[in-house]
């Protein structure tokens, strides 16, 4: 989980000031922390405290109110009576990596991902895209390949994962569908050798920096495992202590530290 938060910390500084290019710092005084990680951490707390998605991500998100979420989900999250709006975003992606962490069969990171996408994201794209990226997540912590995966994405979800990022480089623009982002995200781990080369492909797309290397570095940790100490610790430092804590909290239960 903090491979997904982190990636959204690095990406931070380049959601609207996109870059081409795989070398930049990882890390400047402008980044932050965005509502990915805020959420990814509601996910998870919900999963640690068995309260429903809904209550989790509206408790943990109002306390950050200026974490740069959308202008839509900020009217659900501070509304008293919310439904699900439809959306086809991909701030259904970027929450999710915590359930392909939690569970432990393929059906039921499934129906979880589902049930945390559904309470905002209820457009059948925006569901797609959660329950692919927790797939993946899943699908890597517990021992698949990277041709495993990319098979076992595309069959269920149609994604086109067959290009690499060179190619999607050269064409991308900004992009905040699921159908624009998951599937990126996802070749951005796949064209990866390490953590680091992940996040470096996804920013380079010149995208949703932030998102995207959120998801992506859900996948990649997953993969690759501990995410290298410097880039922990630059989390630590930049996250506030009762997010840490939670993410402690979650790692000691479900992923054995």
């Amino acid at each position: 989980m903090i491979g997904a938060i982190a990636g959204d910390i690095i990406g931070s500084v380049y959601e609207h000031n996109s870059i081409k290019t795989k070398d930049f710092p990882l890390f400047n005084p402008y980044s932050r922390f965005t509502g990915d990680s805020v959420l990814t951490v509601a996910v998870a707390y919900s999963i640690l405290s068995s309260t429903s998605y809904k209550d989790a991500i509206k408790d943990i998100g109002r306390r950050y109110p200026d974490a740069g979420y959308g202008g839509t989900f900020i009217k659900w999250l501070l509304a008293e009576d919310s439904g699900p709006y439809n959306s086809w975003g991909n701030g259904s992606a970027m929450r999710v990596t915590p359930v392909g962490f939690a569970f432990n069969n393929e059906d039921e990171v499934l129906k979880q991902a589902r049930l945390t996408a559904e309470i905002t994201h209820n457009h059948p794209e925006g569901i797609k895209g959660a329950e692919a990226t927790a797939l993946a997540v899943y699908l890597a912590r517990t021992g698949s390949n990277k041709d495993e995966i990319r098979t076992q994405i595309i069959g269920r979800f149609k994604y086109n994962l067959d290009r690499t990022v060179e190619e999607i480089r050269k064409v991308y623009s900004f992009d905040i569908s699921c159908r624009g982002t998951v599937p990126e995200a996802i070749i951005s781990f796949l064209d990866s050798d390490s953590y680091e080369d992940a996040i470096r492909n996804a920013v380079s797309l010149g995208g949703d920096s932030d998102t995207l290397a959120c998801i992506t570095g859900g996948i990649a940790e997953a993969h690759y495992g501990e995410v290298p100490h410097e880039i922990y610790n630059k989390v630590e430092e930049t996250l506030p202590s009762e997010l840490m804590f939670i993410i402690k909290e979650f790692y000691n239960r479900f992923m054995g530290m």
